[in-house]
C-alpha cells in the first residue's frame, strides 16, 4: 500500500505558495498555531505521523477534505513465499541414512 502526500499540491491549487501563509490560514480559520518548522516540514515532505487534529486544521484551512491532501493507493499486494514456512521437500527413499548390505 503507498500513501501520498498531496499537501503542496493542494495549497497550490488554492494559492497558497507560502509556508508564512499556509501558517497564517491554519491560525485565522483553524485556531491553529504551528511552528514555521513544523508548516515547512509538511509543506517539503510526507510525514511518517500525522495528527488526525492536525490533518483536520489543515483541510479547514485549506478548505478541502483528507482525500485532497493523502492519496492512498489500496491495490492489493502480491505477497511472496512467507520465509521460513515453506515446506520442505520430503528426502526420497535413497536420500538419508543408507543400509548396510546384507
Amino acid at each position: 500500500m503507498d500513501v501520498t502526500w498531496r499537501l503542496r499540491m493542494a495549497a497550490a491549487q488554492r494559492e497558497v505558495w507560502t509556508g508564512a501563509a499556509l501558517r497564517r490560514l491554519l491560525a485565522e480559520r483553524a485556531g491553529v498555531d504551528l511552528s514555521p518548522a513544523s508548516v515547512s516540514a509538511l509543506l517539503t515532505g510526507q510525514p511518517r505521523q500525522l495528527k488526525l487534529s492536525t490533518l483536520a486544521a489543515l483541510c479547514t484551512a485549506l478548505e478541502c477534505g483528507p482525500a485532497d491532501l493523502i492519496e492512498v493507493d489500496t491495490t492489493p499486494v502480491v505477497q511472496a513465499a512467507r520465509r521460513g514456512r515453506a515446506k520442505r521437500p520430503e528426502p526420497s527413499p535413497r536420500q538419508g541414512r543408507t543400509m548396510p548390505p546384507l
